[in-house]
């Protein structure tokens, strides 16, 4: 008994839970005869916003647990989190958004006139990754205009002084452009992209604020690996057509195109670690859900069965059987729990889990808990799932794009 005791005094904050709809935080489970719970009156609540309707947010306050309600045992600043209600999503979507600047996806030689092999760029110290802003105090915003502001400084004799981002620093350098008989052009070497598609599932909507989360990762660049910084981008409405199975050693994919006439559109305002966020305009509905339903918050989520919603052909959002295989608490990133689909059918369909599932939504017990991330390589039928209480911290598929000399 004593040890469980002790054992209860450190973990009280995880074990205790609360709503702002209570007008005293309440202690649950066997221990609520015995240890008594009390806001401290000194201490303000701060108010922590979600990005969604104002009346959906968290909040923190300290609370005294007393012994009997009388002998003080410890203090504890907890989150107190209110009910929040979301549209689950499901929805297949095409996501376009341009870049930050232009990113920088590859070296290539410049042969000069006399067959000879350069780099101006890299031998002046640009590298993949590096997102170039200016040529010649010029902005630059596609790959088009870096390639003629390099060919005008080129065709003028000049150098041509490139300002990029270099991992979290801003550097400025001068290239001399070497005429390239191959293209006809000045160039300074690099393969350059602005923008990037791809298709993925919208995880979840808002109809108070018309915020919107989806995929429930970062969109990275296809090249480089590296987070793609958003100027501007939109999601809509995408078809699936085919579907490529997943395999052992070979992650399966949806394939599919954008509508052009799409019913529903959204901004991406925010490219984060749990997904993308934006505000929807249009009509968007979902089958399965005609209202919003609670979102279960990570101390609510077991390992056991739940479900999630996807389309594997057309636009058609379909519910499928899956297990929660293992929770893994205290986590911010996108892996927070290990997901293995169990439904017969869509095993049959896609083998597991595929690219372009990332954001589909996971419900267990009526509650909108999360969404699938990303597959397990090397076992088709399990991958990785993100709380929803992340991806709402955050709010506030497989992606690829062209790419141009320059």
């Amino acid at each position: 008994m004593c040890c469980t005791f002790l054992q209860l005094l450190v973990e009280l904050p995880e074990l205790h839970k609360a709503e702002i709809s209570h007008t005293e935080p309440k202690f649950r489970g066997i221990w609520s005869n015995i240890i008594k719970i009390e806001k401290v009156p000194s201490n303000q609540i701060v108010s922590v916003a979600t990005g969604l309707s104002r009346s959906q947010m968290s909040e923190k306050l300290e609370i005294a647990y007393k012994l009997f309600g009388i002998f003080p045992l410890r203090t504890s600043e907890i989150q107190v989190m209110s009910p929040v209600k979301l549209i689950p999503g499901g929805h297949s979507i095409g996501v376009t958004l341009q870049t930050k600047g232009v990113m920088v996806v590859g070296q290539a030689p410049v042969v000069d006139k006399n067959g000879k092999k350069t780099f101006p760029a890299k031998e002046a110290g640009i590298e993949v990754g590096d997102i170039l802003l200016k040529v010649n105090n010029q902005e630059v915003r596609t790959d088009q205009e870096v390639s003629n502001a390099v060919n005008l400084a080129g065709e003028k004799n000049g150098s041509a002084n490139v300002l990029f981002k270099h991992q979290d620093q801003i550097i400025e350098k001068s290239v001399n452009p070497i005429y390239c008989s191959e293209t006809g052009r000045y160039r300074m070497g690099l393969f350059v992209r602005d923008e990037a598609a791809g298709v993925g599932t919208l995880s979840f909507f808002d109809p108070v604020s018309k915020q919107y989360g989806a995929l429930g990762h970062v969109i990275t660049d296809a090249d480089t690996n590296q987070k793609i910084e958003v100027y501007n981008g939109k999601i809509i409405a995408s078809t699936i057509y085919a579907i490529e199975k997943g395999k052992r050693g070979h992650p399966g994919e949806k394939i599919g195109s954008f509508i052009s006439n799409s019913i529903f559109s959204g901004t991406i305002e925010k490219n984060t670690l749990t997904g993308i966020f934006g505000t929807m305009s249009g009509q968007i509905e979902n089958s399965f859900f005609k209202e919003a339903i609670p979102v279960g918050w990570e101390s609510e989520i077991k390992v056991g069965p739940a479900k999630i919603y996807t389309v594997v052909q057309g636009e058609k959002i379909e519910e499928f059987e899956v297990n929660i295989d293992r929770v893994m608490h205290n986590r911010t990133d996108s892996k927070n729990m290990i997901v293995r689909v169990t439904d017969p059918r869509l095993l049959d369909i896609t083998g597991g889990i595929i690219q372009g599932m990332s954001g589909s939504p996971i419900i267990q017990d009526g509650k909108l808990i999360g969404a699938i991330t990303h597959v397990f390589v090397n076992d088709s039928q399990r991958g990785y799932g993100v709380f929803i209480q992340n991806m709402l911290n955050d709010s506030n598929s497989k992606v690829t794009g062209k790419r141009e000399a320059a």
